[in-house]
């Protein structure tokens, strides 16, 4: 009789974090197991985590279940991977952003746009797995599994903690623009110079548009222009604005506070879209400024894992990333504050090298 080794079943690890133990509540070290490994996932030793305004959304207002750990950017190296699993390899650099897991079978997950899945999808954080009902907790974290179909590889080249960012901002401000063709000959706005907008502004100028930011500070003015932008508009000037009408194709605008819009629909030109990636709680606009010229206001969410896949190359190919600055764990509520008064140019990485955790 011939013996067959059979490897032992994959086990939880434990694991840990900084969570949030309470809704509105400072993060603090905490301790978990994180789920075994299946047959189609990765596991991934966290290396940076991005901070999002999300994770402070989450933390304060949003949050289905505490404790709670946040991020949904993360960057990490693969340290164990299910027997289904090809194409990643151990001790692969790799990249995992806002969901984890989708239906796989309506329209849109079909389509890889899995973020807008009508059963709604898996978020990295706080979501409900589909398939044991545990929640999940995200890559504030020394660990994280996740279903290998929603796992990237880094691309080479890259700053790894300056990518972290670009598995959510990236791909939020990317897809839009992707998605209503912006590119050489049209006229582009972004609108907000921060976590969002300066990815934008990047993503905007290497697709060969014509990028105008508007900004309410006349500081950001140089700062937007050493990002990409060809033009600077100041928002709060009434005739700068006024003389912006009927020249934009298209513009993206990533202000989460509610604001007069109608001085910025009218810069829209005939069919121009006004995209709303801030979703403030109201828009304050006349539809009779739409009415005038067939202008539309949208908004898209983060992208699916096409989107996603297709951004990542072309970050490598022109050299994109977030501009960061790195912490450690232990200064997560610092940032957290710091976040919340715009103060960070444009977004905080955890290195999770440099934490005691």
């Amino acid at each position: 009789m011939i013996a067959i080794a059979i490897a032992p079943p994959a086990q939880p690890r434990p694991t840990r974090a900084y969570a949030a133990l309470e809704k509105g509540g400072a993060m603090v070290p905490w301790h978990f197991e994180r789920r075994a490994v299946r047959e189609r996932d990765v596991a991934v030793k966290v290396l940076y985590a991005g901070v999002c305004h999300s994770d402070i959304h989450s933390v304060n207002h949003w949050g289905g279940e505490f404790p709670l750990v946040p991020g949904h950017e993360i960057v990490g190296e693969v340290v164990e991977m299910g027997a289904a699993v090809s194409g990643f390899a151990i001790g692969q650099r790799v990249m995992i952003g806002t969901i984890v897991d989708s239906c796989r079978v309506c329209e849109p997950c079909r389509a890889q746009m899995e973020v807008y899945c009508r059963e709604f999808p898996t978020t990295t954080f706080d979501g409900i797995d589909r398939i044991d009902g545990s929640r999940t907790r995200g890559g504030y974290a020394e660990y994280y599994v996740a279903d290998a179909h929603f796992v990237y590889p880094l691309p080479d080249g890259l700053d790894p903690a300056a990518a972290a960012p670009l598995l959510c901002a990236g791909v939020t401000t990317y897809s839009p623009l992707r998605h209503w063709k912006v590119g050489p000959g049209t006229t582009v706005g972004i609108v907000g110079i921060g976590g969002l907008g300066h990815l934008a502004v990047k993503f905007a100028r290497a697709l060969g548009a014509h990028v105008v930011a508007f900004t309410t500070s006349p500081k950001k003015a140089a700062e937007a222009q050493r990002l990409g932008a060809h033009e600077v508009v100041l928002s709060t000037d009434s005739e700068q604005m006024q003389a912006q009408a009927y020249r934009f194709d298209f513009i993206l605008d990533t202000v989460s506070s509610t604001y007069p819009l109608d001085p910025m629909l009218r810069a829209l030109k005939l069919d121009g879209t006004l995209c709303s990636l801030g979703l403030p709680d109201t828009l304050d606009f006349a539809p009779v400024t739409l009415a005038m010229g067939r202008r539309r206001i949208a908004s898209s969410g983060a992208g699916g894992t096409a989107d996603t896949h297709e951004m990542l190359a072309f970050c490598q190919q022109h050299g994109i990333v977030a501009d960061v600055e790195v912490i450690a764990m232990e200064q997560i509520n610092e940032a957290f504050a710091r976040l919340q008064k715009s103060d960070v140019h444009y977004r905080f990485v955890i290195d999770m090298a440099r934490s005691a955790l």
